[in-house]
């Protein structure tokens, strides 16, 4: 059965590749952007001209912006079956030359995004007791890296809120499912698109060379990881459609797909989870 569905941020990477594999896949895509008739014009054109595909404007940090995005979808087709919460900024550098208000304008992004699209599209799945969410996260999302801690910070806290509202939402039969990705040449992670890096420069200077060659060091494994992986970012389009496709009640929590891992994501994930059912035997009435 053909789908609604809502995503975040398709004028790169995933979210380009998410719109042009549902669409394809016969399901229709309402592919959200910034920038739709500014900066991004080039690419709202590229997409609306596909089968299956609509274009409308949606910033994530504009409350106003996702209320009306979501409301002009609901008044065309009537329902949003599968929301995708794709837009994101990466970002690098010293925790302690990250001035706060870098840290807030990752976290308005990447977390208070998230928290937007949710509070904007849960009445009409709940009305209809149905729908699916899936959040993008990060294959570090169970813990931290240096040099990448108020990126990935923002991370754990969407996975919070997957796993909480899980919960909170299963009497709705609504799903929440994280992907979560490993490194993956996109233009976050090739320089193509703009980060939120630290901008202290005078802490950067004190912590000298050492920090610098660790930093580089640690971006060239992941550099050189996606080249020995062939890490196609199709892989991720495809774990979309693969969610969307699961029949209702079957989806994982946590969808890993990262080959650079080789399988000790999974691991982790299992882990953790078989750790939460015992603490919670301790907790339970």
């Amino acid at each position: 059965m053909s789908k609604i569905i809502l995503i975040t941020g398709t004028s790169t990477g995933f979210g380009k590749l998410m719109t042009t594999t549902l669409a394809a896949a016969g399901h229709t895509v309402v592919a959200s952007m910034r920038g739709s008739t500014g900066k991004n014009t080039a690419i709202a054109q590229e997409l609306a001209a596909l089968p299956n595909v609509e274009v409308i404007e949606l910033d994530v940090t504009r409350d106003e912006s996702v209320q009306q995005a979501v409301a002009q979808t609901l008044a065309r087709h009537g329902r949003i079956d599968v929301l995708v919460n794709n837009a994101a900024v990466t970002g690098y550098g010293l925790l302690e030359a990250y001035s706060l208000d870098r840290v807030r304008e990752l976290f308005e992004v990447n977390f208070y995004g998230v928290l937007r699209t949710y509070q904007a599209v849960l009445p009409a799945m709940r009305q209809a007791k149905k729908g699916l969410i899936i959040n993008i996260t990060s294959g570090a999302s169970g813990h931290t890296l240096p040099f990448m801690i108020p990126y990935l910070s923002t991370k754990f806290a969407v996975e919070s809120i997957t796993e909480g509202m899980q919960e909170e939402l299963r009497d709705y039969h609504i799903e929440n499912v994280s992907i979560q990705p490993g490194v993956y040449p996109t233009e976050m992670n090739t320089g193509g698109k703009p980060g939120v890096n630290a901008d202290k420069a005078d802490i950067l200077d004190a912590y000298g060379d050492a920090a610098s060659e660790k930093f580089n060091a640690q971006v060239a494994v992941l550099s050189g990881k996606m080249v020995a992986y062939d890490m196609n970012p199709q892989v991720i389009a495809d774990g979309v459609l693969d969610l969307v496709n699961m029949a209702d009640g079957t989806r994982p929590l946590r969808y890993p797909l990262d080959a650079v891992a080789e399988g000790t994501d999974k691991e982790f994930i299992d882990a953790r989870a078989a750790i939460k059912a015992k603490w919670l035997t301790h907790y339970s009435a």
